[in-house]
C-alpha cells in the first residue's frame, strides 16, 4: 500500500495526489459509507412516529429486530405465518433483475466485439455515438417514450396490426415487456463499455492462431475471448444487476399493475408509510443480498474484485 501511495504521488505530484485521494476519500465516506450506516442504524430502532417524542432517548428506545421480522412475518395481526406479499416482491425483484442483467449480456457482447475487434476509424467513432447519444435524454423523458412506444394504442402495436401480425393490440405495459425492455435499455451502456475495455486490450495474435488452427468462431469465443473477457463481464453484469434491482422511476412509469418492484415498497415505507426503520430494514436487506449474489456469481466464475477494477 505504501509502495503503491509512493508511485502515484510520483506519477501525480504531491498536491495533486493528495487532492486525488483526498476527494475520493471524502466521497466514499459522505455519500456512501456513513448515509449506509445511519440506515443500517435507523433498520433496528422502533418507528418514531408510534413513539412518544418524550420516549426518544430514553431506556425505551432501543435497539430491536422488529423491522426484519415484519419483512418475513407481516404485523401481529396478520394471521398468515410468513408474510408472502413483500418477499415474493422481493424474489420477483431479484429474478428479473437477473433476467434483465443476461438480456444485456446477450445483446451487449457481440456489440461490444465488434467495436473492440473489428469496427475501425469512422465506423467506430459513429457506433459509439450512436450508442452515447440517446442517453443524452433524460431517464424520466425515456421511460415516458418506452409508455408510448409499447402501450396498447402505441407504436409497436400500430407497427404490428399495419403488417397483420397482429389481430387486435397487445397491452405490453400490462405483460411487463415495456419494463424488461426499458430496464435492459436504461443500463446498457454499463454493460458494453466493461466488456468492450476488457476485449479491446486482448491480443488479435491469439484470435488468429485459433483461427488458424481450425476452430470455429463459437469455439474461439469459449476458449479464447470469454475466459480473457470474465473481469470485463463480471464488471458489467454487476453494475447492470445493481442498479436494476434498486430501480424505482422505470417501475413506477412502465411497470405493470402486477410488476410492483421491490423498491417501491421501500419507497412507499419511506414516505407514504413515514416509517424510516422499516423502510431503513428494507433497504439493507435488499443491499445485502444483491452483494451476496455478486459475490457468489464472482466465485463461481473464479474472478477476483481486484480483475474487476482493472
Amino acid at each position: 500500500m505504501i509502495s503503491w501511495l509512493k508511485q502515484f504521488s510520483s506519477r501525480n505530484g504531491v498536491g495533486l495526489s493528495v487532492y486525488l485521494l483526498g476527494t475520493v476519500t471524502l466521497w466514499i465516506l459522505v455519500m456512501i459509507i456513513l448515509p449506509q450506516l445511519l440506515m443500517l442504524d435507523f433498520s433496528f430502532r422502533h418507528n418514531w412516529h408510534h413513539m412518544d417524542p418524550a420516549k426518544m432517548g430514553g431506556p425505551e428506545d432501543v435497539y430491536t429486530l422488529v423491522n426484519y421480522h415484519f419483512l418475513l412475518y407481516g404485523s401481529p395481526n396478520n394471521p398468515d405465518p410468513f408474510n408472502v406479499v413483500d418477499v415474493t416482491v422481493f424474489f420477483r425483484t431479484i429474478i428479473a433483475a437477473v433476467f434483465v442483467t443476461i438480456f444485456d449480456l446477450a445483446i451487449c457482447y457481440p456489440i461490444a466485439y465488434y467495436l473492440a475487434q473489428v469496427a475501425k476509424g469512422a465506423r467506430a467513432r459513429f457506433m459509439v455515438l450512436a450508442l452515447i447519444v440517446p442517453f443524452w435524454v433524460n431517464e424520466i423523458l425515456r421511460a415516458f417514450a418506452f409508455r408510448i412506444l409499447f402501450g396498447e394504442e402505441g407504436t409497436l402495436n400500430a407497427i404490428l396490426l399495419a403488417l397483420g401480425i397482429l389481430n387486435e393490440p397487445i397491452d405490453f405495459i400490462r405483460e411487463d415487456v415495456a419494463l424488461y425492455a426499458g430496464l435492459g435499455y436504461a443500463y446498457i451502456l454499463l454493460m458494453i463499455f466493461p466488456l468492450y475495455n476488457a476485449i479491446e486490450s486482448l491480443d488479435k495474435n491469439q484470435i488468429e492462431a485459433a483461427r488458424d488452427l481450425g476452430s470455429s468462431w463459437v469455439r474461439i469465443h469459449h476458449r479464447v475471448v470469454i475466459p480473457f473477457a470474465k473481469p470485463g463481464i463480471t464488471s458489467g453484469c454487476t453494475m447492470v444487476f445493481m442498479l436494476t434491482a434498486g430501480a424505482l422511476a422505470l417501475p413506477q412509469i412502465i411497470g405493470g399493475p402486477s410488476s410492483l418492484w421491490f423498491t417501491q415498497i421501500i419507497y412507499q415505507w419511506f414516505n407514504t408509510g413515514s416509517n424510516w426503520p422499516r423502510g431503513s430494514a428494507y433497504a439493507i436487506v435488499l443491499l445485502v443480498v444483491c452483494i451476496a449474489f455478486v459475490f457468489l456469481v464472482m466465485r463461481i466464475f473464479k474472478v477476483r474484485i481486484g480483475e474487476i477494477g482493472r
